[in-house]
């Protein structure tokens, strides 16, 4: 945070929600950056359930516990993670802050905790594992029609010492934002999409705009489907294959038949589909379809501590977070990255104490209810 005032300093200092950390991050960014972090979908109704939903459920807590040293600790595939609260991928981190992803990276690792490299990173896959060699990442992947150049993102993923591939499965087309829209949304002069580089028309490589975003739109494949994803599981091989943007149980079963090895409970941040259900609602759609087949993980909406034990206690065993994280590299580069999953962690172990909960590998479906309030 070289640059900041000290009246930015002072405000980053005085921070103790993620809420207060957005507040810092949109005083620093332009307007059209911190719209393109903030918003959803056409009205936007799918970005406020998935906040809204995780406040419709109560924890039930339990008292005289012995929580004096409660553990969080826990593993995600076989990683090793210091706690159930991961870094979801998101594009364009240099639009927060200079050091974009890799400041990300850097925090994730230094934290303990997983990074999920986004397809559309303006730093290429293999500079962020450079940031944050001995950091645990994974890689994020939207199939594109020309599959010849999909293959070659997973080689390069491998090669880079990914430990699994994430592919995103709810954006056959992209969904309108309208704050992007009304802005006319382009990248800055001289930033990329890192990754995609070597797809690009040179007319469009050295520079960014609506026709850029309207040619990256294009290649998505619409016609992706579940055969498809057997054969990509395939292809990722020996990473594990993880499924992600799901909110239906049917669509989780279908998922692991194909070849997955998790699935990840995601409406894209109430980004694609609005009126699309709330990633509350979808996860205890899809526990009951799966049980415990498989690791669920679950974004959306995730904005404290106390959401994530809630997700826990529905049946998640990890939590990933988005904007909180965009928020934090907006307030303060990496040291806000940082001081995002360190309040999200404390603000877990707090909750955990209160509620009577010694290990988050131990949370049970008991302890989270919904509210009679919302679900007489």
């Amino acid at each position: 945070m070289s640059d900041a005032t000290p009246a930015a300093l002072a405000a980053f200092a005085a921070c103790v929600t993620v809420d207060d950390l957005e507040e810092v991050a949109r005083a620093r960014l332009s307007k059209v950056a911190y719209d393109y972090f903030r918003s959803g979908s056409d009205e936007e109704h799918t970005l406020r359930r998935n906040r809204d939903a995780w406040t419709t459920y109560e924890i039930w807590y339990r008292t005289l516990v012995d929580v004096s040293s409660p553990r969080i600790a826990t593993t995600v595939l076989g990683t090793d993670v210091s706690s159930p609260i991961l870094v979801a991928p998101t594009a364009y981190h240099a639009l927060a802050d200079a050091g974009g992803e890799r400041a990300t990276a850097r925090a994730a690792a230094e934290s303990g905790t997983l990074y999920v490299a986004s397809t559309l990173a303006t730093t290429t896959l293999e500079d962020v594992a450079a940031a944050a060699p001995a950091g645990p990442r994974w890689f994020q992947l939207y199939v594109h029609k020309d599959r010849e150049f999909t293959a070659r993102l997973v080689e390069r993923a491998k090669a880079a010492g990914y430990a699994a591939i994430v592919v995103t499965c709810d954006t056959p087309v992209l969904g309108r934002r309208c704050a992007d829209v009304r802005n006319a949304f382009a990248l800055p002069a001289g930033m990329v999409m890192a990754n995609l580089v070597e797809t690009l028309p040179p007319d469009l490589r050295d520079g960014a705009g609506s026709e850029l975003a309207r040619f990256v739109a294009s290649r998505h494949d619409a016609a992706f489907t579940w055969k498809d994803l057997a054969e990509l599981a395939d292809t990722c091989a020996p990473l594990p294959l993880v499924v992600k943007g799901l909110v239906r149980g049917d669509d989780a079963r279908a998922a692991l038949d194909s070849g997955a090895r998790a699935v990840w409970v995601s409406n894209h941040g109430g980004r694609q589909l609005d009126l699309a259900p709330a990633t509350a609602d979808g996860l205890v759609d899809i526990v009951a379809a799966i049980g415990g087949r498989a690791e669920i993980y679950v974004d959306g909406g995730i904005r404290s501590g106390t959401h994530a034990l809630v997700a826990l206690g529905l049946g998640a065993r990890a939590v990933f977070v988005g904007r909180p994280v965009l928020w934090g590299l907006g307030a303060a580069g990496q040291d806000g990255v940082t001081r995002v999953l360190s309040l999200l962690r404390e603000e877990l172990v707090r909750a955990m104490q209160l509620a009577g909960c010694a290990d988050v590998n131990a949370v049970d479906r008991d302890l989270v209810r919904r509210s009679r309030l919302f679900h007489p």
